[in-house]
């Protein structure tokens, strides 16, 4: 256990106060040891894992913040072209994409570049160009803060969703410890993302025909990573830009009168070129693109108040441009909430959450206006 610890440096955004208490576990003993600490001492207890997408409070953290640090992974079995893998959730997330990719296992290239621990992944339903982390993972190994007893949730059990899941709405009671993941051997990579396949065709790559195995894996990685270093949304200390919780804001997913009436005012007509509509696979909704929302309410990259602003790079990212406060970064996200709101009657909803007294880490509510 450490004592009084600070917690700005170990958030990508770098702000927050301090933690009282802070622990790193590196296995299932030793968080329920932690656990049962606090329990005794009477102290609340926060989950941080990477930091990625997480505001802290100013006034910090009071009682013990556990921050998981455990890094094994192994191949559990391998069934035909299928392997297999356990991944401790304090391993780096895209040290585990790459690791893959160098041994050809398919399924988790188009996520590359996402910052945090794999422990976070099934909670946010990390994706990106396409992809889900939940349409690869066959269970996660969890333990109940309440119970502190430790049971493997099933992929059905997680009630997977855009960028949520079951772990994500009740996140005062559960500490991920592992995931499975049921990856493909010598598979050739799936391009649908439009971005992703001009990037690779810019690059010389047929994006309907890249090759299996690990020369096709390597060129999806590498040309998701180019897609988010050009965005500032991969972790670089010499990028300003990437000082920041990535996409701050979910792109909003409505009911298709609803989106098709935020477009009308903003002066564009629904489902036709140059216009993001995506349609869900209900029929009854449509996703837009949340930057694209940011940038037609009248904001544009690089705008801001003071130390915070949007990046200058993509208007879905907030970024701290130095000794920022998290009271401040809250207070632009209102403000940038407001303007959308006011421009097309959509309320965006934040990705990362708020950890400090007064607030449950959950995400903040969604309203379909």
């Amino acid at each position: 256990m450490n004592r009084d610890v600070e917690l700005a440096p170990r958030t990508t955004m770098g702000v927050g106060g301090r933690a009282q208490w802070l622990a790193l576990v590196p296995d299932e003993a030793a968080a329920l040891a932690a656990f049962q600490w606090a329990a005794t001492c009477g102290m609340p207890t926060w989950v941080l894992g990477g930091g990625s997408n997480v505001v802290v409070d100013d006034a910090g953290l009071d009682g013990l913040v556990v921050v998981p640090a455990g890094q094994g992974r192994s191949v559990l079995a391998r069934s035909g072209s299928e392997t297999c893998l356990r991944v401790d959730a304090g391993c780096v997330w895209d040290d585990l994409v790459q690791w893959t990719v160098a041994r050809g296992l398919q399924g988790l290239e188009c996520l590359s570049g996402i910052p945090g621990l794999v422990g976070a992944a099934p909670i946010q339903n990390i994706g990106a160009y396409g992809a889900e982390v939940a349409t690869r993972l066959e269970s996660v190994r969890v333990l109940d803060r309440r119970t502190l007893v430790a049971s493997a949730l099933p992929h059905a059990a997680c009630a997977f969703g855009y960028r949520t899941s079951a772990l994500k709405q009740d996140p005062q009671r559960w500490l991920v410890l592992s995931v499975v993941l049921r990856l493909d051997q010598d598979a050739a990579p799936v391009a649908h993302y439009g971005q992703l396949r001009e990037n690779l065709a810019h690059g010389g790559c047929d994006p309907d025909s890249l090759p299996s195995g690990v020369a096709g894996l390597q060129a999806v990685r590498a040309a998701v990573l180019a897609l988010r270093q050009a965005k500032g949304m991969v972790i670089d200390a010499a990028d300003p830009d990437s000082r920041s919780c990535g996409s701050f804001f979910e792109n909003p997913v409505l009911a298709a009168e609803t989106a098709a009436t935020a477009v009308r005012a903003l002066g564009h007509v629904p489902a036709t070129p140059g216009v993001p509509w995506w349609p869900e696979p209900d029929g009854a909704h449509v996703k837009l693109s949340a930057a694209w929302l940011i940038q037609l309410s009248g904001m544009q990259c690089g705008d801001g108040v003071g130390p915070v602003g949007l990046s200058s790079k993509h208007t879905l990212a907030i970024v701290n441009r130095g000794g920022a406060t998290a009271a401040q970064v809250l207070a632009f996200a209102d403000h940038v909430v407001r303007r959308v709101v006011a421009a097309c009657g959509v309320r965006l909803r934040r990705e990362p959450v708020v950890l400090g007294t007064g607030s449950d880490g959950a995400p903040s509510e969604y309203i379909q206006t």
